[in-house]
């Protein structure tokens, strides 16, 4: 822990006041590094304001941290074999301490705060860097060294670095378990002798700076005075609704079955939540609700409407386009995530996308996709959790209109057709030499030319919900001219609605709710149901209080599908040691029609034959997996700061 500090003290002294503000004449769009004093880097707020611009750049972005990223560590996603070395499949081994080997967005070497290179940021190097910077910035603003400023602008100053610093303290929970809530810039000589404290006791002083900042800070920063100074370039700035939507998942982490008992194998509490946190945790999204459903903000649900939901085209009548949550195509490299993204670092590199992000997704046989023979590929598991339009899950034969295998594709969930690429879908639609045009259309049967293990899909499917299929070597999107730029939020609005809807469940099942908020959990699951046009909850799923979490866990699997949360989310219900959750599965079966008859047909409608699934692996984790390890030659510095129990 000493190298922590450390860390936190020699990096912030040392860059924090010699290289690291900016004249920051657009605010997020860095002007090069300049050498300042102290006295002015907090002489006026605009000077303030490109000291905190630096943690902003810091933010690591998941999908561009290295030429094969790698995010999705539950059971949802699967590697061809050439990405062993890459954190998803380390994480089915069980070795979870390649977490600081294999160059994800938890760490990677070279990570600099400075820089705007996309390869330069990751979690934990910059944790500690932006909490001693949020920490210094408070102490400036309480000893009056800002002279120069507003109320208004001392209050924008200040909320930011509370976020700050309560966002860097539980994203690093969220993976270690608890850890000393650093609130003061410590000097070189301090004495450290700080012990650990336990998941909920750290996410309970998170949870008093993401307050003071909801407190402090404006819904829209284009309607305050310093805000309009920089119009049109304010999206990524910490506001209220950022502080409040934290507030809530920090106690609704803390209420999770995890961090209320532990660590332990057989998933016998996974229902039992701390009902007092999550009725903290309701109370703070029904506030964001409330705002966002009377037009009090500027997010909204992007809409569901597409002319042609398997690429991705979006009807003309749609004000917003739920594709570019998570990429933008043709609209001169703007950041993704439309009216929906609530909380996002800058993209660095907006052509970043090109070299590594929209290759990793479709297959690599006969040179159909460029880069390595790493791909990104949704486990049956996942597929399986697009459960039917009418709402019925596929294991459910209770109702009309339950999933048949022999048309395992047809009538599904809406987002099935938007996310997963599946048999018999069109996925080339340029121009293909004679000896690649058996290639157009996707032969995902067993046997199929698109299953090769290496270099095309093990499990039967592909992924296009972040990256469209038309990334290919025919149809080029990726190309410069295509202004391709992916990003994945770190929080959107349907995930406070799935929160909320959580955190409600926990208090009265189905029909729960708060105080305030007109929405029951029920409510919320079917704000996003209306969303993509499929049925509400299904009767079948009400019936009890167990029932009806496992829906909302399903429901919040399936729209946040791919995304990063999964791992996450199993972690917190004690879910993660606990078979299905421990094994990744392929679908196989055999094709009923000719080639042709996908030339004429949607391929939703197709017959198969034998259809049936088949273990890849399995994974076999312990009570120590529910928490990643400490990096070793920190613990064994500090007495009362012990590595995670089992590491």
């Amino acid at each position: 822990m000493k190298r922590i500090f450390k860390l936190s003290i020699w990096l912030g002294l040392s860059l924090l006041l010699g290289a690291s503000l900016t004249s920051c004449e657009s605010y997020l769009d860095k002007e090069p590094d300049s050498t300042v004093s102290e006295a002015a880097a907090f002489k006026d707020f605009r000077s303030f304001q490109g000291f905190i611009e630096e943690i902003y750049n810091c933010i690591p972005d998941k999908e561009k941290c290295n030429w094969c990223p790698s995010w999705n560590w539950g059971d949802d996603e699967i590697f061809n074999p050439e990405a062993d070395n890459r954190m998803t499949h380390q994480a089915d081994l069980g070795n979870f301490r390649a977490w600081m080997q294999t160059g994800n967005w938890l760490y990677k070497s070279g990570s600099n705060p400075t820089a705007k290179d996309k390869f330069a940021h990751s979690l934990w190097p910059h944790s500690w860097y932006c909490i001693r910077k949020a920490n210094v910035g408070l102490q400036a603003l309480e000893e009056g060294k800002l002279v120069a400023a507003t109320e208004e602008e001392r209050n924008l100053l200040a909320g930011q670095l509370y976020f700050f610093r309560a966002w860097w303290h539980f994203e690093l929970i969220c993976w270690f378990d608890g850890l000393p809530y650093i609130d003061k810039a410590f000097e070189a000589n301090d004495e450290l002798n700080l012990a650990r404290p336990s998941f909920q006791e750290t996410a309970e002083r998170c949870a008093e700076d993401f307050a003071k900042a909801a407190e402090l800070l404006p819904i829209d920063w284009e309607t305050t005075a310093p805000g309009k100074l920089t119009a049109g370039k304010n999206q990524l700035r910490i506001n209220k609704i950022m502080a409040l939507s934290y507030l809530g998942k920090c106690y609704l982490w803390a209420a999770s079955p995890l961090m209320e008992h532990g660590p332990q194998i057989g998933g016998a509490n996974t229902y039992n939540y701390n009902k007092d946190y999550a009725k903290r945790a309701a109370d703070a999204f029904a506030q964001v609700l409330n705002l966002v459903e009377s037009g009090q903000t500027q997010y909204a649900l992007a809409e569901y409407k597409f002319d042609d939901i398997y690429n991705h085209k979006a009807s003309p009548d749609a004000s917003s386009r739920f594709s570019d949550l998570f990429y933008t195509r043709g609209q001169n490299w703007l950041m993704p995530g439309t009216v929906e993204a609530i909380f996002r670092g800058p993209s660095h590199d907006f052509n970043g996308s090109n070299w590594n992000t929209t290759k990793v997704f479709g297959p690599k046989v006969a040179g159909l996709v460029d880069h390595d023979n790493v791909i990104h590929q949704p486990t049956a598991n996942a597929v399986n959790m697009y459960g039917m339009a009418n709402g019925l899950r596929l294991d459910d034969q209770n109702g009309e209109g339950a999933f048949d295998k022999n048309y395992p594709f047809k009538d599904r969930d809406p987002r099935f057709y938007h996310d997963i690429v599946f048999d018999g879908f069109k996925y080339v639609h340029g121009e293909l030499s004679s000896d690649r045009e058996q290639y157009r259309y996707c032969e995902l049967f067993t046997g199929g030319n698109m299953r090769p293990v290496a270099n095309a899909s093990r499990t039967g499917y592909f992924i296009q919900k972040l990256v469209p299929h038309t990334c290919n070597m025919a149809d080029r999107e990726y190309d410069w001219g295509f202004a391709m730029h992916t990003y994945l939020p770190y929080m959107r609005l349907a995930d406070i609605y799935l929160m909320y809807a959580e955190a409600t469940a926990v208090l009265g099942g189905p029909n729960g709710k708060v105080d305030g908020c007109s929405l029951t959990s029920v409510d919320a699951i079917n704000r996003l149901r209306d969303r993509v046009g499929m049925a509400h909850v299904h009767e079948n799923y009400l019936v009890n209080d167990q029932i009806y979490m496992d829906e909302v866990r399903r429901e919040r699997a399936v729209e946040l599908m791919f995304e990063g949360f999964r791992f996450n989310d199993l972690q917190r219900w004690l879910l993660l040691t606990e078979a299905p959750y421990t094994q990744k599965y392929s679908q196989e079966f055999d094709r009923v029609h000719d080639a042709d008859w996908y030339k004429k047909n949607d391929p939703r409608d197709a017959q198969v034959a034998n259809f049936r699934e088949e273990l890849i692996l399995e994974r076999v984790f312990g009570t120590k997996h529910y928490w990643f390890p400490l990096p070793d030659d920190e613990v064994y510095l500090y007495e009362d700061f012990p590595q995670n129990p089992g590491w």
